[in-house]
């Protein structure tokens, strides 16, 4: 339980993992209820399904994970396990639908697609987070007290 919940007494965990949810949770919520321009949910699992040809559940999980799994980090529960699935995730992001297009982003719209250098970004930061912990402002750190082994 301390493995999961372990946390420091710092600020830099909160840092990482409100940019990382902030900048994630609007993307589940494109992919859960279509909010932001997405497709929501029968939308998306159509996509990941039909067109980028994943099993039904992998599909599924993409969007839970990102909708909750932002959600998680945002308040600092769980956050090395959701880090370690964010990395997991966004590896398989850029062998699935991101390495053909190269690094950079399509800022201009030349490319078909977008390449992969968000998707770095957010490894890095979950990399910090799996590293570091939550920090001190989270459900991990609070729990971590809890469950400290007794002296």
């Amino acid at each position: 339980m301390n493995l999961l919940f372990q946390s420091g007494d710092h600020v830099r965990g909160l840092i990482t993992r409100l940019t990382l949810g902030i900048v994630i949770l609007p993307h589940g919520l494109q992919l859960m209820f279509g909010w932001f321009g997405g497709y929501g949910f029968t939308g998306s699992m159509n996509y990941f399904t039909g067109t980028v040809g994943l099993p039904w559940v992998v599909g599924f999980l993409v969007i839970l994970f990102q909708f909750l799994g932002a959600l998680l980090l945002i308040a600092g529960v769980a956050a090395r396990p959701i880090a370690l699935a964010t990395i997991f995730l966004f590896i398989g992001m850029i062998v699935t639908a991101h390495l053909d297009y190269g690094f950079f982003m399509n800022w201009d719209g030349s490319q078909k697609g977008e390449g992969f250098e968000y998707h770095l970004l957010v490894i890095g930061l979950a990399l910090l987070l799996l590293l570091e912990g939550a920090g001190k402002y989270s459900i991990d750190y609070i729990l971590s007290k809890k469950y400290q082994p007794r002296k």
